[in-house]
């Protein structure tokens, strides 16, 4: 099932060239151009202020947008370039690529947990940490996934679940060409000190043993 794709508002940019770019600018706008799907290049602008916040919040690059213009259609685009004030580091015009919905495209798909009311390892008391609570797909833009999942029902402390145990959805796959771990299932800290106070009981006995055996 296809996740929730956010929308993205822009508007057409009159013109194209540098006197063009810097009037956009002037207007609290950062130019830019989608690109690609079969149809002409098209000068757009988006809102400065919009745009920084998005970028700050990470992964723009490779996050799937639906492009919303006034008086047209919408469609889904993905950033490709964002180019940056060499000074200030702060956007200066932003290339977007429009997708069919045939496109292969690399995203980052959230990682569900299912099982952990019956995983043995939790009812022992072991610790779920998620190491990747998402993982990075190659996807079709029109049947993007909303998640993939992972069942700790049959974990143990001490366990770990790897990508290769994961069924992925139809016609997706990994980007990273090894198996890698998404979660560790660890034992409690409150087990971890037990298992280290009976280690030093154990030495404590052999101490007594080495000692007569010097003397011997």
């Amino acid at each position: 099932m296809a996740g929730k794709i956010p929308d993205l508002e822009v508007e057409t940019r009159a013109g194209t060239g540098k006197g063009a770019a810097r009037a956009a600018r002037r207007n609290g706008m950062v130019p830019g151009i989608v690109y690609g799907g079969g149809e002409e290049p098209q000068a757009i602008q988006i809102s400065f202020n919009k745009l920084l916040k998005q970028l700050r919040a990470g992964r723009f690059m490779s996050t799937l947008q639906n492009m919303k213009i006034e008086g047209q259609e919408d469609f889904r685009v993905i950033c490709r370039n964002v180019q940056r004030d060499l000074v200030k580091d702060l956007p200066t015009h932003i290339d977007f690529m429009r997708l069919r919905r045939t496109t292969k495209i690399a995203l980052f798909i959230p990682v569900e947990v299912v099982g952990e009311d019956v995983s043995p390892g939790l009812k022992k008391g072991g610790v779920l940490t998620l190491v990747r609570p998402e993982v990075e797909l190659v996807v079709t833009a029109g049947d993007i996934p909303e998640s993939i999942t992972i069942d700790v029902s049959e974990t143990e402390v001490g366990e770990n679940v790897t990508i290769s145990s994961v069924k992925l959805p139809d016609g997706a796959k990994v980007t990273i060409d090894r198996d890698f771990v998404i979660a560790t299932l660890s034992a409690p800290s409150s087990l971890k000190s037990s298992g280290d106070d009976e280690d030093d009981a154990a030495e404590g006995e052999e101490a007594p043993e080495a000692e007569a055996a010097a003397e011997e």
